[in-house]
């Protein structure tokens, strides 16, 4: 276990080890001072915030390719409540990579991260189509190996010619079990790893979302081009229950700029819906479309309000902006006092 975070200077957990996606967008963000605490995997980067061991984590939450990142979004909804603070977004580029003088007929086993490998699997098959795959916690993770190896390898126990002078230990005598690794150029470099070939990645435009997650606090105000995410869990007996969720956006002008389903997990046919929408949860539209999800839905989950990555104003829709909700409610009152019918 870590120590608390330090009251000083701040720290940030994120999915690890050094050198990831994550990393560079935690960057984008924190403060010069920050001391990063690199995990596992998501849920160990989360529970560190929960457990007050870090002041914030930053973990991917979707990518271009792949939607959704699972581990995030299920990890976000099932224990204590955390809060979304702010996206940034990595664009995505892969090389394949290894211990020196690697060629690429030599490669016969490739590990990564599945959303990697889903992202390059055509280029794979095209130049490497007998290569096996080894799923990885992370990016950079299998490069860490892999160089912990080539060092294991180096004579007289000395690290091999251009490997990382660190790097996360194996288990003695331990393989690796793969000769080559996708991950992104600041990986291999940092880890003292060849590039066996660049440019591998099926689509260049591959871009991932990444979130800064803190605890919940008050809830800061709109920019005027923000973004909300929520989860909402259906009734599973309803007919027309994802109709009557939808239209509770939709009578007060909220856009939706992504919405998923997961399974609730309990049982076959029973979901809840990742959702963002355009807008603030101090809008009145936001707030009168989670009015009426609560009212009608079993578990409803603010996961935070925060200022878009492109800062695109968001559209008010004629008669759904602050003011007609104020004026709207205000008519409503003179009727029942009798001054206005």
């Amino acid at each position: 276990m870590t120590s608390p975070a330090s009251p000083s200077r701040p720290r940030w957990s994120f999915l690890g080890p050094v050198g990831t996606f994550t990393e560079m967008a935690l960057r984008q963000v924190a403060p010069d001072d920050v001391e990063l605490d690199p995990c596992q995997d998501v849920p160990t980067a989360l529970d560190r915030v929960r457990e007050r061991e870090a002041d914030a984590a930053v973990v991917p939450i979707e990518n271009s390719i792949e939607g959704g990142v699972n581990a995030t979004l299920d990890n976000l909804v099932s224990s204590t409540p955390l809060t979304i603070a702010a996206e940034m977004a990595v664009p995505i580029t892969f090389v394949l990579a290894g211990r020196a003088g690697t060629r690429l007929d030599d490669v016969r086993a490739i590990s990564t991260h599945p959303h990697a490998w889903a992202q390059c699997r055509g280029w794979i098959h095209r130049h490497l189509p007998e290569a096996v795959y080894v799923a990885g916690t992370s990016t950079s993770a299998p490069a860490a190996a892999l160089a912990a190896a080539e060092r294991r390898a180096g004579a007289d126990g000395a690290p091999a010619a251009g490997a990382a002078p660190a790097g996360p230990p194996a288990a003695p005598g331990a393989d690796v079990g793969f000769q080559a690794v996708l991950c992104n150029p600041l990986a291999a470099e940092h880890y003292g790893l060849e590039v066996i070939a660049g440019g591998v990645a099926d689509n260049p435009d591959a871009i991932t979302r990444f979130v800064k997650v803190t605890r919940p606090g008050r809830v800061g105000e709109p920019t005027g081009a923000d973004k909300t995410t929520l989860m909402v869990q259906l009734p599973h007996d309803r007919a027309g229950a994802l109709l009557g969720m939808l239209e509770q956006f939709s009578a007060r002008g909220v856009n939706l700029s992504r919405i998923e389903s997961r399974p609730v997990g309990d049982s076959l046919g029973r979901y809840r819906f990742s959702i963002d929408v355009e807008g603030h949860i101090r809008e009145e539209r936001v707030q009168a479309a989670f009015i009426g999800l609560h009212r009608t839905c079993p578990q409803v989950r603010f996961l935070g309000s925060y200022p878009r990555l492109d800062a695109r104003p968001t559209t008010v829709l004629a008669g759904t902006s602050d003011k007609d909700f104020v004026v709207a409610r205000a008519w409503v009152a003179d009727v029942l006092e009798g001054r206005t019918l």
